[in-house]
């Protein structure tokens, strides 16, 4: 049986931090004073300790921007969570990790480079994101298929956040792009049988990928507001011969309604001719005229007439 202990974010509002800094201040100024002025063995060492007091409460101040947080750890144990933003002062000695509450996108199949740090903890090379690139997988088909996608989250569970993964955007990366795999391979490409597929049945597709993305980030006290197909394309193994799969579709497609077209046309000049007795045709004079205008109505070409000038 797993035994761990799930950390559920707790909103604390600490006291504003004007107070504390001024006092602080004062603290200081006096006990310099104090040291400087040299009023008695006594007061130089209260002196030196309010300085040291001093300083270290001012530590605790702290100034939180809109959308931001500090998660309080005091010696190792979860104290709460600050998501108010202004100037507050907390204990001293907590730890506070910041985490931002600002909606955060980007594109499956990129990679995150840490950062760098030198041996006195100077930051050389900042974190960063590559450009995502197409994952290739396989559709319900088999076919072979590249997919990317979007996905717009954010962090509603400091707590979560912090304690119960690792490391959160990498999860967050991660995760999507196991979801938008496994999407792909439920699917088919495109479907003539108007069954839902990746490239006819968008909204659908990004609903469920917007769903399996939440249900694998339950535990990471992240919400996904929004996930969007950003490519979407067969394999270049393939794309060639699927082009012409399409192509011959179209013109089937085409040519189908032409026909339809040529016949209502032909069936009404029948009509028309026989009603309003034009000319009166036997049935070879009719089957030869039906082939003529079906000759004409139906080539992609444009028809030169023949003109008989014999009896």
């Amino acid at each position: 049986m797993e035994n761990r202990t799930i950390v559920t974010e707790k909103k604390v509002t600490p006291v504003k931090g004007w107070g504390p800094l001024m006092g602080f201040v004062l603290l200081f100024i006096s006990a310099v004073f104090a040291v400087v002025g040299g009023w008695g063995g006594d007061l130089v060492g209260v002196g030196i300790f309010s300085i040291l007091a001093a300083v270290l409460g001012l530590t605790g101040l702290m100034a939180i921007a809109p959308n931001d947080s500090r998660v309080l750890l005091l010696f190792g144990e979860y104290r709460g969570t600050v998501v108010e933003s202004g100037f507050f002062w907390v204990n001293p000695f907590y730890s506070k990790k910041k985490i931002s509450l600002r909606v955060r996108n980007f594109e499956t199949g990129s990679q995150t480079t840490p950062e760098e740090r030198d041996a006195t903890g100077k930051i050389l090379k900042k974190k960063s994101r590559t450009v995502g690139r197409p994952s290739k997988v396989n559709d319900s088909e088999g076919n072979p298929i590249e997919i990317s996608a979007v996905v717009v989250w954010r962090v509603i569970d400091t707590a979560e956040a912090l304690f119960e993964v690792d490391d959160y955007e990498d999860f967050v990366a991660v995760q999507s792009e196991a979801a938008l795999r496994n999407l792909a391979t439920r699917y088919p490409y495109d479907s003539e049988n108007h069954e839902v597929s990746l490239r006819g049945s968008t909204e659908k597709i990004c609903d469920h990928l917007r769903s399996d993305i939440q249900e694998r980030l339950s535990d990471a006290g992240v919400h996904v507001l929004e996930a969007r197909i950003s490519h979407l394309a067969y394999a270049p193994e393939i794309a060639a011969a699927m082009l012409q799969r399409q192509q011959a579709g179209a013109i089937i497609a085409a040519r189908s309604r032409i026909v339809d077209g040529a016949v209502g046309m032909v069936e009404a000049a029948l009509s028309q001719l026989q009603r309003d007795s034009v000319v009166e045709l036997d049935e070879s004079q009719r089957a030869s005229l039906v082939s003529n205008l079906l000759v004409v109505l139906c080539s992609d070409r444009n028809t030169q007439p023949v003109i008989q000038t014999g009896s």
